[in-house]
C-alpha cells in the first residue's frame, strides 16, 4: 500500500491544482489506494517520483498529475517562478522599461486529464498578469520559429513556446527563450530552476482556476477566452515571413524559364502545426505548390499515423514516402509537429530508390548553396557553425572557401547564442545547425523548419532545372571536398557511476592517449573537469563546460564521446574524412576497422558491462 507520506503530498496536490478533473483523479487514487494494490502502484508512480527537472530550456515530461508530469499546477508554479526571475533581472539590470513577454502553443492535449498546450498557455498569461507583465497570447496553433521570431521583433523580455516538438502523443513541453530570442542557457536556466521551487512560488498566487471559470462564462466562445491577440499574431507572422524576404534567400523566379523539369514535392507535417506555414514559406519562395499528405495534414494530438513524430525516426516517412510514388512526387519535406526541424528524402525513380538524407547531408547541401549564391558576394564576413558532434565536412568546406567557422557545444541554445554574438560581431551567419536535423538559416537563432524548408526546395528547383538532382549534388560535393563517413551511437547504461568511470579511463591519468592501437592521436579536446585542449595555446577549451571528451586522429578521423545528461545512454560520435577521389566504399571500410579498435580500446563494453540497443 501506498505510504502515509505519499497520500498527505498527493491529498495537498490535488487541494492546490487547479484542474477539477486531475485533481478528482488523485483523490480517488488516494482514496482507492488503501485497498487496492494497482491504485497505490500508479499512487507512487505519480507522487513518489523527483520533481520535474526544469533541464534543457524548461520541462518535457508526460501531461498526467503530480510533480514528475506537465499539468496545470506545474506550469503554475513554472511561470509563477519564471516571472519572479523576469522581474528580480528587472531590478539587476535597473531597467525601468515596462516588461513584456509573449506565449504560444500547439496543439498537444489529452482528454483524459483535460490537459493541453492551450490551457497552460492561458494559465502562463494569467500568472505573467498577476506579476504586472505585459503578456501577449499568439493566437491558435503556433510554429516554435514564430515564437523566437517574436520575441525579438517584440523586445520582449521572455518567451514561451508551449510544446512537445517531436516527442510521442503523450508528452508536452514549456520551453523558455529569453529576450534574445535564444533558447535559455546557464546561468540562466539554473537561476530559474531554483526560482521556479521556492516556496512563495510552488503555492499559487491566486486561485487561478477560479478566474479561468470567470473568464470561460464572460468570453462568450471566444478563442481562449478572448486573451489571445488575433491582431498582433497576423502581425508578427507578416513580419517573420518579411524577414525571409528581406534576406536574400528568395532567389527563384518562376516566371523565368520552364517549369517542365522542375521537382514535385510531397510536403508532410507529421500531424502537426507546419502545413498554413510551408505554404506561405513557399509562397515567399516564389515556388509552385507542393502535394500535401493529405492523412497528416493538420493538427491532430493522437498521431494516428506515426507514433515517434520525428522524421529521423525510422519509418516516421513511409506514409510521405509511399503518398509520393502514389503521386509521382520526387521529394518528401517534413516538418515535425513544431515545425522547427526539417526532414528531406528523394527517390530516384528509375532505379525506385529512396535517399532520406541525414541531418548533417543536408546542413552540407544548404551550406554550400547559402556559400555559392549569398556568401561569395556578401560585403560582411561570412560565418557558419554547427554543434560539436555534428560532421566536420562543413569545417572542410570553410578551409577551402575561407569562411569563418565554428563549433558550439550540442543544442541551440549554444548555437543560437553564438549565432547572435557573431552578428554583433559584424559577421553574415548563413548557417547554424545541429545533427539532429536542426537548421537556422535566416537569422532567427533557433532552428527554424520553415525558412530552411524554402531554400532546400529553391535548391532543388535550380538543380532540377540543369538535370541534377540533390542527391547527384551531394556526391559532387563529396567529390571535391572528400567523403565525410559517420559511425553513431550509443551504448545502453543504467549506471551513471559507469559512465563517470569510463570518462576517467579515457582521461588516463592526465596523460591522454597518444595513439589507439596502430592509430596516432593528433590532438585532444575534453570538455569537463579537467578541462583540457592540446590544440590551444594555454591547454583549455575554448567551449564551456560538458562531459564530452574528442579525439582527433592523424588520418582524419573523429571520435567524440559523452554521456546523455536525460537517458541512461553513453554516446559516441565517429566520422572518417576521405580524400577529394577517394571512393566512399574505401572511406567506409576504414572507418569500420578503426571505430572497432577505439571503441574497444576506450570504452572496454564487456568490462563496463555496457549493452548495444541491437542486444537490448
Amino acid at each position: 500500500m501506498a505510504s502515509q507520506v505519499i497520500c498527505s503530498t498527493a491529498k495537498e496536490w490535488s487541494k492546490l491544482d487547479p484542474n477539477q478533473t486531475t485533481s478528482t483523479y488523485v483523490q480517488n487514487l488516494t482514496a482507492q489506494a488503501e485497498n487496492d494494490n494497482d491504485a497505490s502502484r500508479e499512487l507512487d508512480e505519480l507522487f513518489n517520483t523527483k520533481r520535474i527537472e526544469f533541464g534543457t530550456a524548461g520541462l518535457r515530461a508526460r501531461m498526467q498529475p503530480g510533480a514528475s508530469g506537465m499539468n496545470d499546477l506545474i506550469v503554475i508554479q513554472t511561470a509563477q517562478g519564471l516571472a519572479r526571475y523576469v522581474l528580480d533581472s528587472n531590478k539587476k539590470d535597473n531597467t525601468s522599461s515596462s516588461l513584456k513577454a509573449v506565449v504560444g502553443y500547439d496543439h498537444r492535449s489529452t482528454s483524459k486529464f483535460n490537459l493541453s498546450s492551450k490551457q497552460f498557455s492561458i494559465y502562463t498569461k494569467l500568472v505573467f498578469e498577476q506579476a504586472g507583465i505585459e503578456c501577449i497570447l499568439l493566437d491558435g496553433y503556433i510554429a516554435t520559429p514564430i515564437l523566437a521570431f517574436a520575441v525579438r521583433h517584440l523586445k520582449a523580455a521572455v518567451g514561451v513556446m508551449i510544446t512537445a516538438s517531436h516527442n510521442p502523443k503523450q508528452d508536452d513541453g514549456y520551453k523558455v527563450y529569453w529576450n534574445d530570442g535564444c533558447q535559455i542557457r546557464p546561468p540562466v536556466d539554473e537561476e530559474i530552476a531554483q526560482t521556479i521551487i521556492k516556496k512563495e512560488n510552488l503555492k499559487p498566487w491566486i486561485d487561478y482556476g477560479a478566474k479561468l471559470q470567470q473568464l470561460k462564462t464572460q468570453s462568450d466562445g471566444q478563442e481562449c477566452y478572448g486573451l489571445s491577440d488575433s491582431i498582433q499574431t497576423k502581425q508578427i507572422e507578416d513580419a517573420y515571413f518579411a524577414s525571409i524576404k528581406a534576406s536574400g534567400l528568395v532567389t527563384y523566379d518562376m516566371n523565368n524559364g520552364s517549369t517542365t523539369s522542375l521537382p514535385k514535392f510531397a510536403y508532410t507535417a507529421m500531424h502537426g502545426v507546419g502545413t498554413p506555414y510551408a505554404k506561405r514559406s513557399f509562397e515567399v519562395f516564389n515556388l509552385p505548390p507542393f502535394c500535401i499528405v493529405p492523412s497528416q495534414e493538420k493538427p491532430d494530438a493522437d498521431f494516428p499515423t506515426v507514433p515517434f513524430p520525428n522524421p529521423e525516426e525510422k519509418g516516421a516517412l513511409d506514409e510521405a514516402m509511399a503518398f509520393s510514388i502514389e503521386n509521382d512526387c520526387d521529394i518528401v519535406l517534413a516538418n515535425d509537429p513544431d515545425a522547427d526541424r526539417l526532414g528531406v528524402a528523394e527517390y530516384k525513380k528509375k532505379d525506385r530508390q529512396w535517399t532520406v538524407f541525414t541531418g548533417d547531408q543536408i546542413a552540407t547541401l544548404l551550406g554550400c548553396w547559402l556559400w555559392e549564391t549569398i556568401g561569395k558576394n556578401s560585403n560582411k564576413p561570412v560565418a557558419m557553425l554547427a554543434s560539436t558532434v555534428s560532421s566536420k565536412m562543413l569545417g572542410a568546406v570553410a578551409q577551402v572557401e575561407g569562411f569563418h567557422f565554428e563549433e558550439t557545444l550540442t543544442g541551440f541554445k549554444w548555437i543560437g547564442n553564438r549565432v547572435n554574438t557573431l552578428q554583433d560581431e559584424g559577421y553574415r551567419v548563413l548557417l547554424g545547425y545541429e545533427e539532429a536535423i536542426g537548421f537556422a538559416c535566416c537569422g532567427v537563432p533557433d532552428k527554424d523548419g520553415i525558412s530552411a524548408l524554402g531554400v532546400i526546395a529553391t535548391l532543388a528547383t535550380g538543380l532540377y532545372s540543369n538535370g541534377e538532382t540533390l542527391t547527384s549534388h551531394l556526391q559532387k560535393l563529396h567529390d571535391k571536398y572528400g567523403e565525410f563517413v559517420c559511425n553513431n551511437g550509443y551504448y545502453r547504461c543504467d549506471d551513471p557511476s559507469i559512465v563517470k568511470r569510463i570518462m576517467q579511463q579515457m582521461r588516463n591519468s592526465g596523460k591522454y592517449y597518444d595513439c589507439l592501437g596502430e592509430y596516432k592521436v593528433e590532438s585532444v579536446r575534453d570538455l569537463g573537469p579537467p578541462r583540457y585542449d592540446s590544440t590551444t595555446e594555454d591547454k583549455k577549451p575554448t567551449l564551456p563546460e560538458a562531459n564530452m571528451i574528442t579525439f582527433r586522429f592523424t588520418n582524419g578521423c573523429v571520435a567524440q564521446f559523452r554521456g546523455s545528461g536525460t537517458e541512461p545512454k553513453f554516446k559516441y560520435y565517429i566520422e572518417m574524412r576521405g580524400e577529394p577521389g577517394e571512393k566512399k566504399a574505401d572511406v567506409e571500410k576504414k572507418l569500420s576497422e578503426m571505430s572497432r579498435v577505439i571503441l574497444e580500446e576506450l570504452l572496454h563494453p564487456a568490462e563496463n558491462g555496457l549493452i548495444l540497443p541491437s542486444n537490448l
